[in-house]
């Protein structure tokens, strides 16, 4: 499989994987590794050209063992991205052995099509660029309070290293992290990443003036008070204010209430793609634990 052939949205996240991921083409997958991150379950995956079928459950899991476990132990989960279109059939197997089929939609902002938010946040709201050289734990901090069912510690490790890598993203002028700071406390952030421009720059270098939006997050306790838009807004502005992009690209669950707010300040969706996790064994462990004590 090549670089080349990779859907739009797939294709943005190797703006991210340009930097500090081992990428190798096979004939079969892509094979993506983090070493400095292990539990970054998508800077460690397959990405397959098509979907798999459902007797190939074990193939694949040899496979993934082969690329990524075998030589990076660190990694116990399985994280197979599927390039094609999703399957029309079930993949009952799979299901059965623990895998979560995890659908995204992509969505895509042009210049020019920026609407104004519906529910503007209030009162002293300031959005800003961290300075991660010094406010990288507090964006950290911010992630963890909703550590989305996965095991906490483990949790925070691959946060941290996740925001270490985009501070070095930030010092090349690759990237930027916002945050909004509501009465001094740090509420909501994400990342913004551009692509290369240049020959040569990074795995991504031919199509010019694309931004991608990561990770968003609202502190639990500081949600539906319109700050995700807030935020979402003033970012698309500096992207095509600032840095002059064309256009953006944010990847969403379709399930999701952000998908709706997203689309209210002019996203619209332009593919889908989807992907295969089983999550690491202390991973589904907490899972459990946590489901058990919200019900």
């Amino acid at each position: 499989m090549k670089l080349q052939d990779l859907r739009p949205g797939w294709r943005s996240d190797f703006i991210l994987h340009r930097r500090g991921a081992l990428v190798t083409e096979r004939d079969d997958c892509l094979v993506v590794r983090t070493p400095a991150n292990p539990n970054f379950y998508w800077g460690n995956f397959l990405l397959l050209p098509q979907a798999p079928q459902d007797d190939e459950l074990a193939h694949w899991m040899d496979r993934f063992d082969e690329e990524i476990t075998r030589v990076q132990p660190a990694s116990q989960h399985v994280a197979l991205g599927i390039n094609g279109a999703l399957a029309g059939g079930s993949l009952p197997t799979w299901v059965a052995a623990g895998f979560e089929v995890m659908p995204t939609a992509v969505l895509e902002l042009r210049l020019g099509e920026l609407r104004v938010p519906r529910r503007a946040a209030r009162g002293d709201v300031q959005v800003r660029p961290l300075d991660l050289a010094t406010e990288l734990e507090a964006a950290v901090a911010l992630q963890c309070a909703d550590p989305q069912d996965f095991e906490p510690v483990k949790y925070e490790l691959h946060r941290r290293a996740q925001m270490q890598r985009y501070a070095e993203m930030a010092e090349a002028g690759e990237a930027l992290w916002f945050g909004v700071w509501c009465d001094g406390v740090l509420a909501a952030d994400c990342g913004l990443m551009r692509e290369a421009t240049a020959p040569g720059a990074g795995l991504v270098a031919d199509r010019v003036g694309l931004g991608r939006f990561q990770h968003v997050s609202t502190h639990p306790l500081w949600r539906r008070r319109g700050l995700c838009s807030t935020l979402v807004h003033a970012v698309s502005r500096h992207a095509f204010e600032q840095w002059g992009l064309a256009r953006m690209l944010m990847c969403a669950d379709p399930d999701d209430v952000a998908i709706g707010i997203y689309e209210s300040l002019g996203f619209v969706r332009i593919d889908s793609e989807w992907c295969l996790q089983l999550r690491a064994p202390h991973d589904r462990a907490h899972e459990r634990i946590a489901n058990f004590e919200k019900a």
